[in-house]
């Protein structure tokens, strides 16, 4: 019997490899899909709740309304677009509210006590942020710690040095150049919005169209594989702490420029809120699943709701209860749906190779 020549062979290797090919192609639109999908839910959920509040209460569409609810997402939306970065890459940072405080006294100290100038002291606020994320990811990475645990611990440190510094007591006589970013308005939209926005471009921008972005979603997807296939996977998690930690620093200082003092209880309700937004708005607790984008539509879905919660005269003191139901129903479903996705893509009983 002649044996086959050198072209038969490489056909028969295509034939094999062309499945392989194909069967990957098909998963990847499949999860581009399921991505799509889960966002536009969120999108249909939030224009379906805005609908309701508003035949509910003709309050809900006022301008003084709106102004105020598109004020306070401005807040939620950066530290939710950032949690979901991490999220994406399959951490996660429980310390984002106390580095927001912790920058914002810091920054308060350097324009009053300090006599520093205001945006130059704004700007150190943001190096702050960025400094007390890069040591999270250095902790995490450096030492393989468990980011949760890691975060968890450092969170009491920051609440601390913000405490020693401030002594529990608001740092008032904020110089009026800054207020503006906190309190100014342009074209009928307030500032902080304005400044969510650029952050949202920002971040939508690297985590789609550049390296960096890519390399999350690999490293979220198996951190393992990423290594094999040459990413820099500890230097990617560690920037991205230190990106969580400029982010909750700038969200930070714009609400310091916002109440004209330095509260040392800013960003104390930012931690449950960033998690329950990333993970309405589609970004999977495992990591590699999701975009900010979305975060940011499941932020808007939990502000409407508070807004909802003052508008029909309920104690704020639920707000509180509200969120954290929000938290646990957003980890709940979020927890079935893979499970179902999971029973799914089981093979059929009984087939063998």
């Amino acid at each position: 019997m002649r044996a086959p020549t050198r072209g038969a062979k490489d056909a028969r290797t295509k034939a094999t490899v062309r499945p392989a090919g194909s069967i990957a192609s098909t998963v990847v639109r499949l999860v581009n899909l399921i991505r799509g999908a889960r966002t536009g839910g969120v999108f249909l959920a939030l224009v379906l709740i805005m609908a309701v509040a508003s035949v509910a209460s003709p309050y809900f569409l006022s301008p003084f309304n709106m102004q105020s609810v598109i004020r306070s997402l401005a807040f939620t939306g950066m530290i939710a677009m950032a949690q979901a970065g991490l999220l994406i890459l399959g951490e996660l940072d429980l310390s984002v509210g106390a580095v927001a405080g912790l920058s914002g006294v810091l920054g308060g100290v350097l324009m009053v006590w300090l006599h520093v100038d205001p945006f130059i002291s704004f700007a150190l606020g943001l190096l702050s942020g960025a400094f007390f994320g890069l040591v999270n990811g250095l902790l995490v990475t450096g030492l393989e710690l468990n980011a949760l645990v890691v975060t968890i611990g450092m969170t009491g440190v920051y609440l601390g040095m913000n405490l020693v510094i401030s002594r529990g007591a608001a740092i008032i006589g904020i110089p009026s150049q800054i207020y503006f970013l906190g309190q100014g308005v342009v074209l009928g939209i307030p500032m902080p919005f304005v400044i969510m926005l650029l952050v949202l471009v920002v971040v939508v921008f690297v985590a789609t169209y550049t390296p960096f972005g890519r390399y999350m979603y690999a490293i979220g997807n198996s951190r393992e594989a990423a290594h094999i296939l040459g990413v820099p996977v500890n230097l990617v998690r560690m920037l991205t702490f230190m990106g969580v930690g400029l982010v909750a620093a700038l969200a930070g200082m714009v609400m310091v420029a916002r109440l004209g003092t330095a509260q040392p209880s800013i960003g104390e309700t930012w931690v449950l809120d960033s998690i329950a937004a990333s993970v309405i708005g589609g970004v999977a607790l495992t990591g590699g699943v999701g975009s900010p984008a979305g975060a940011l539509l499941g932020a808007a879905i939990i502000n409407i709701v508070q807004d909802i919660i003052v508008l029909f005269g309920v104690s704020p003191y639920y707000q509180t209860a509200v969120s954290g139901m929000i938290v646990v129903g957003a980890i709940s479903l979020d927890a079935i749906s893979r499970r179902v996705a999971r029973g799914g893509n089981r093979p059929g009983g009984g087939q063998q190779a």
